[in-house]
């Protein structure tokens, strides 16, 4: 996803991405988050979330570093803090060129979905689903998360396979490989 420069209106690094997202739906941003999770920042991990935004309506989603979008890029995400988080605000004609683009569709997520996944903070999600457009993609109300995170296989399998890679490039490291078998 190409994105117009934007203006820099914060960045730092938070405890989580609660606050991050908060902060896009209060100052109702249009523009886009750059969402750093921890293993990028302390084990040098590549790659970072983009999350544009609209009137602070999450819409698109992509990571740098897995080249997934969408809700995939969302799992590529979560995780606990620290977060380095940027916002940049973008002009809304150029935000819209983006989001019509070629190719958008398999990057869109539902408005409540990044702040169910990446926070599962229901009343947050409730807010963004509240503020989205009638129009915007998704923006039906979800029941109850957790049945609705399992009862997508292919997203549970993948979270499987990235902590068992995980669990066994770190035992690795740390000599335990032999206590793997």
């Amino acid at each position: 996803m190409k994105l117009p420069q934007g203006e820099v209106v914060a960045s730092r690094v938070l405890d989580d991405h609660e606050r991050a997202l908060r902060a896009a739906l209060d100052e109702r941003l249009t523009g886009y988050l750059v969402l750093e999770p921890s293993a990028t920042l302390l084990l040098g991990d590549d790659g970072a979330g983009v999350l544009t935004v609209n009137d602070g309506v999450p819409v698109l989603a992509s990571h740098t570093g897995t080249g997934r979008g969408g809700a995939d890029a969302l799992a590529d995400l979560a995780g606990p803090g620290p977060v380095k988080a940027e916002r940049r605000a973008v002009d809304p004609d150029a935000l819209a060129t983006v989001h019509d683009a070629d190719g958008a569709d398999a990057l869109a997520v539902a408005p409540g979905e990044p702040s169910r996944v990446l926070t599962g903070d229901r009343d947050l999600a409730t807010a963004v689903r509240e503020r989205a457009p009638t129009d915007h993609p998704g923006n039906e109300a979800v029941d109850d998360p957790l049945e609705s995170f399992l009862a997508d296989e292919a997203r549970v399998e993948q979270l499987r396979e990235d902590a068992r890679a995980e669990a066994e490039r770190r035992a690795e490291e740390w000599g335990f490989v032999d206590e793997l078998s």
